[in-house]
């Protein structure tokens, strides 16, 4: 499997994504809302760009969508429960569900409701696992639930799926917001070293040049991994005292996204 991360360099911060088979050249476009900065990038690769992935239905996943579809007559994939809000989907996703690319790319969907309640992971069980989690996980974050979410719903996909993958994956997120996530960690947990030398490092690169994290550097990193972190939670039981001194990981979780939604 062949990975291209694409900086889209507007204002929304996204990052896009070509996943191309060896073979045969054929790619998968990952949310490719600046188009055009995908099909260069494919043509410079050599790659066919023949399916087009939406995490999820908010426009600036989708909005590319008619575009790259125009140039390269790619089909469209997404969550089954999301395909009428995007509209012009050839194929709607369960979990469980696979998409092969060309002759030797299988990437597994997972269904993680949060950030939306109709919302698709892909994670490839490489050599080097690979996940592709749209809005549901940032580097050292975690997706809001502003806009048809539900917070609840995401610590579930938090616990229940996305600690359970192994610590090696690399984690591919659709917006690049590691400095402004890090801040909040430290505003979290000021005694995580970890997050403080990231931190550091983080405010000298441009955007383009973040690195890759994989899971288990967020589980060291990302608040929202670190429920269990005594600091963490005592400094949380001084925002909300109600919580008590041994808070169950839930309302931790959905606290720091309180928090958070603010900050």
């Amino acid at each position: 499997m062949l990975t291209e991360r694409i900086w889209a360099a507007n204002s929304y911060r996204n990052f896009h994504y070509l996943i191309a088979c060896p073979e045969s050249g054929e790619a998968l476009a990952v949310d490719p809302l600046e188009w055009r900065r995908c099909l260069e990038a494919a043509r410079a690769k050599g790659w066919q760009i023949t399916q087009i992935l939406n995490t999820h239905e908010h426009l600036d996943h989708t909005g590319g969508n008619a575009g790259l579809v125009g140039a390269t007559g790619a089909r469209v994939l997404a969550h089954a429960g999301a395909a009428s809000r995007i509209g012009g989907v050839d194929r709607g996703l369960r979990r469980g569900d696979v998409i092969r690319v060309g002759r030797t790319v299988e990437l597994e969907c997972l269904d993680t409701p949060g950030h939306t309640l109709s919302h698709v992971c892909l994670f490839a069980q490489t050599q080097q696992p690979a996940l592709f989690c749209g809005d549901t996980l940032f580097n050292a974050g975690a997706g809001n639930c502003h806009n048809g979410g539900d917070p609840e719903r995401l610590y579930e996909t938090f616990a229940e799926q996305l600690a359970r993958l192994p610590d090696g994956t690399q984690v591919f997120p659709g917006h690049e917001y590691m400095t402004r996530n890090l801040e909040f960690t430290l505003d979290r947990e000021p005694d995580n070293a970890e997050a403080a030398t990231r931190l550091a490092a983080a405010r000298q690169r441009e955007p383009v040049a973040m690195p890759v994290t994989t899971l288990g550097e967020e589980k060291r990193i990302n608040t929202f991994f670190r429920l269990q972190s005594p600091t963490v939670i005592a400094r949380l039981r001084a925002v909300f005292p109600e919580i008590g001194g041994h808070p169950d990981a839930k309302t931790v979780f959905l606290k720091l996204r309180e928090l958070r939604n603010k900050w």
